[in-house]
């Protein structure tokens, strides 16, 4: 038996990508624990050509060949996954070669498509039909976009594969869709693997041009022949790991029993959510801003975006070009000696999501809702942390109240945790532990998918305890309660917001 078994997770943001080797050591005496190890890091920047943004997809490639070389060096590679962000794709043509390079999910080709759709398909209609929310760079709305435009690859296409497929496609010529990925789409039944068809009629988008939907958690190929003589590797196994970024980061949750799981993925972004068996289609969950995607095991995930650390990243942009340079570490302190509860603003105020100026688009928000404006930055950042915290403890009111399900604990994972000050407010505001970990999310996921597609590891369940045990998380309780409540309050106030609107 195999003392070790070593398997690379490819995870691409929509800013960079790494290249990870998971390894699960079988020799610990008490039970196998699971190692991660970074072996490439690579930008990923979108490229402007003439009036379109595109992703660099064949840069995309030749960096995760070289992924395949590092993790190769001195260990046996027994597969591997690749996930990335959601709803952009590739066209393929006739002889399966690739229509051009794929849009980035920002290019302004898709500007007033949701209002078209909305002309032919109603907003409750179409959220029904899909469970997602209408956003302009869903895939629904580019593929629209693309019809209104007589788009001549869209014409020319005989096969449609989101990016984490198509890169697939490029190391082992299998052409499918993964579901949590086409669950990012709009193009699919609310809980359900099948494209609707009725729906993309009405809007004149070909369905014959979508490949099978395939679960996760299952080998689907293997690299090339050419691949394999360019690499001078042997056939390693392809698995359809959770491809969406977010579905695979909800697979490393580290709980070990069978508990309703609240989760929030930290970043600049950021998810919250829940997994359910069946998508929440509750008519009040639209104007909340949830949307249902897939998870792996066929699962829901009902979440939600909210601003995230955007807000502080901005910021400190801003103080850097003033001179002030402070590091993260730095704001964290900072805001941890300002005065508490002073002013709050509504985080997804869409006064917020545009880049430049953000610590003055604080101090106007605070001016024009009648309360202190924070001047010094360890204000400024106070009132970010404790806004986040307060808007995170309205969302999960919202979901308890729309799925009727009370979450013992928030699960706190991704970058955005190794602020703890932040994790701290987060368990005062909701009023119970928040359990931080792990850091690494979307990767773990990944890797976990792949132990199980080789049958090293049973199902999600063990993998879950699996991650937990090699990643002990951080517990944070409630403090304060009393001042957290009253702060509540004053920020439902501030912000304007109520549990549910119009109920």
């Amino acid at each position: 038996m195999k003392k070790e078994v070593h398997v690379l997770a490819f995870d691409l943001g929509a800013s960079s990508g790494r290249a990870m080797v998971g390894t699960l050591d079988k020799s610990a005496q008490e039970a196998p624990v699971l190692r991660l190890t970074e072996v490439h890091r690579f930008p990923n920047e979108p490229v402007q050509a003439g009036a379109h943004l595109y992703w660099d997809i064949l840069r995309l490639l030749h960096e995760l060949k070289q992924g395949f070389r590092k993790a190769s060096e001195g260990r046996t590679i027994e597969s591997f996954g690749i996930d990335t962000w959601g709803v952009d794709y590739g066209l393929l043509g006739e002889d399966g070669e690739l229509l051009g390079n794929p849009y980035h999910y920002r290019d302004a080709r898709t500007d007033h498509t949701v209002e078209k759709v909305h002309a032919i398909i109603g907003k409750n209609e179409l959220f029904q039909a899909t469970g997602l929310q209408p956003l302009t760079f869903n895939t629904l709305m580019q593929l629209h976009a693309a019809v209104e435009q007589n788009s001549v690859a869209l014409r020319e296409a005989k096969e449609l594969l989101f990016i984490p497929d198509l890169l697939l496609y490029l190391l082992t010529g299998v052409k499918q869709s993964e579901y949590t990925i086409a669950s990012t789409s709009q193009l699919l039944k609310a809980g359900t693997q099948e494209w609707d068809k009725e729906l993309l009629a009405k809007l004149g988008i070909p369905s014959d041009i979508l490949p099978p939907v395939v679960m996760s958690g299952q080998t689907v190929g293997e690299l090339t022949e050419a691949i394999c003589e360019e690499l001078k590797l042997p056939p390693i196994r392809a698995v359809a790991v959770p491809e969406h970024d977010t579905g695979a980061a909800v697979v490393s949750v580290p709980v070990d029993t069978d508990e309703e799981v609240a989760y929030l993925i930290s970043g600049t972004w950021s998810l919250f959510g829940t997994e359910l068996a069946q998508p929440l289609l509750d008519p009040r969950v639209l104007p909340l801003g949830f949307s249902n995607e897939g998870g792996m095991g066929g699962t829901a995930r009902t979440l939600k975006n909210i601003m995230g650390l955007w807000l502080i990243q901005e910021c400190k942009r801003s103080w850097d070009q003033a001179g002030e340079n402070h590091s993260f570490a730095d704001l964290v302190v900072l805001a941890d000696k300002a005065p508490a509860f002073r002013s709050f603003i509504n985080p997804d105020d869409l006064l917020f999501l545009p880049p430049g100026g953000m610590p003055e688009r604080i101090q106007e928000y605070c001016r024009r809702t009648g309360q202190a404006v924070p001047e010094s930055i360890g204000e400024i950042t106070r009132t970010i942390y404790e806004s986040l915290a307060l808007q995170y403890r309205l969302v999960l009111d919202r979901l308890e109240h729309l799925g009727g399900i009370r979450y013992p604990r928030l699960h706190m994972m991704g970058g955005g945790i190794q602020n703890k000050l932040l994790c701290q407010m987060t368990a005062s505001a909701i009023g119970r532990e928040v359990w931080a970990g792990p850091v690494e999310a979307s990767s773990l996921g990944n890797v976990a998918a792949q132990l199980i597609a080789l049958g090293e590891v049973k199902d999600i369940r063990e993998a879950r305890s699996l991650i937990k045990r090699s990643y002990p998380v951080d517990t944070y309780a409630p403090q304060d309660q009393e001042a957290w409540e009253a702060a509540y309050k004053r920020f439902l106030d501030a912000t304007g917001q109520t549990l549910i609107p119009e109920e």
